[in-house]
């Protein structure tokens, strides 16, 4: 249905895609199957993507290490760098090179240009869950950074993110993934390099309604047509918008080898509704064609999103008639103001429409925050929310 894209802070901002369900503050890892949708714990692992690989000697679709997020998307160095500093650390000592000197050629090797800026951190939420760490210290008669064990830091986490979640938006949240969402986006550091950009990939509710629902088979085969549509997107994107930019105050824009991404294909929504879809991470790092790695051009990339869900849209349905047979059609009871939207036929909307939870959720909110809006300022809000 549609692909959004949203900025990866550099730090930590990539531990949301590694969390084996990303909710309650858990931190396990984990794997299963995607088409067991009720059976199922947690989400596989990420792939590696992009024709930018080639020059990391990373093979397109191998596991996506943590570990190499860390460098990648942590640090801005090569996904490898602790097994490249390594080797190159002890090649250097065998040279006969000091401790110093083969420190720095080992860095030096796994260097794709300038590490990320490091910025203070002022998340609110960060602030509380420490405040309430000393509390709960203080209560047990311990030293203020006692070290507190995981399951009750998790609990302390939750009930901080709950609070401060039904002060904002004047309710508790739907549920854990809710939840997670909004403590995702608020440990975020208010200022961060950025790391890269997640360009989430949706297909219509109706595919991911008939995928939760049908055999293991056909799931496999609806998966399939999902990443084939991912590819032929982000095949049109290198091509045609992923550049970077040289010369004083970024004057031209040139040609790079490609992207270097990880995709997390996701099962669920933070409602909990049955919602196949892909985030692919694009690294902030491109190799330009005079092998020096530098930074994409991010306003083409935006301006890209809209082409490149066209193309994900028309190419899953193109996969998914050939593949299954399915036909689509227009969803019923659609204004002319609305976006039209295609589903395959056959599928309730009923169903569809029980499964959106999500989107029900955010209407909802809209309908507050706009009867808040005409209250104070007499009109309705115009979409640019200029007063």
């Amino acid at each position: 249905m549609v692909a959004t894209i949203h900025r990866v802070t550099a730090g930590n901002g990539y531990l949301y895609y590694l969390r084996n369900i990303a909710a309650n503050d858990t931190t396990a890892r984990g794997r299963s199957s995607l088409a067991d949708y009720y059976s199922a714990h947690g989400e596989a692992p990420g792939g590696w993507q992009g024709s930018g690989l080639a020059a990391l000697d990373i093979p397109p679709g191998a596991e996506v290490a943590e570990s190499q997020m860390k460098s990648l998307f942590g640090l801005g160095i090569h996904p490898n760098a602790e097994q490249i500093e390594e080797q190159v650390y002890a090649h250097q000592i065998t040279l006969g090179a000091n401790d110093r000197e083969a420190t720095r050629a080992a860095e030096k090797a796994s260097k794709l240009g300038n590490k990320f800026a490091v910025y203070e951190d002022h998340s609110q939420y960060r602030q509380q869950c420490s405040d309430a760490f000393r509390a709960h210290n203080s209560e047990q008669n311990l030293p203020p950074t006692t070290a507190i064990p995981d399951d009750e830091r998790a609990r302390i986490r939750t009930q901080v993110a709950t609070g401060m979640f039904t002060a904002e938006y004047e309710r508790p949240p739907l549920n854990a993934r809710e939840l997670s969402g909004w403590v995702a986006k608020n440990s975020r550091p208010k200022h961060a390099a950025v790391a890269g950009f997640d360009i989430t990939f949706s297909p219509v509710k109706s595919v991911s309604v008939l995928w939760a629902l049908a055999s293991p088979e056909v799931s496999h085969r609806i998966e399939a047509a999902h990443r084939r549509a991912i590819e032929d997107a982000l095949s049109w994107l290198e091509n045609n918008a992923v550049f970077t930019r040289l010369g004083r105050n970024g004057i031209r824009q040139v040609d790079v080898d490609g992207i270097v991404a990880a995709g997390f294909t996701h099962r669920d929504s933070r409602a909990g509704d049955p919602d196949l879809h892909t985030h692919v991470l694009i690294a902030n790092r491109v190799r330009t064609l005079d092998g020096k790695w530098r930074t994409i051009d991010s306003k083409t990339l935006h301006e890209a999103v809209v082409t490149a869900s066209e193309i994900f849209d028309s190419r899953i349905e193109h996969h998914l008639e050939t593949d299954l047979n399915l036909q689509f059609e227009a969803r019923p009871g659609r204004t002319p103001n609305q976006v039209q939207i295609r589903e395959i036929v056959g599928i309730p909307l009923d169903l569809i429409e029980a499964w959106s939870q999500r989107g029900a959720a955010i209407v909802a909110r809209l309908d507050q925050l706009t009867a808040a809006f005409q209250t104070t300022f007499g009109r309705e809000p115009t979409p640019k929310g200029d007063l």
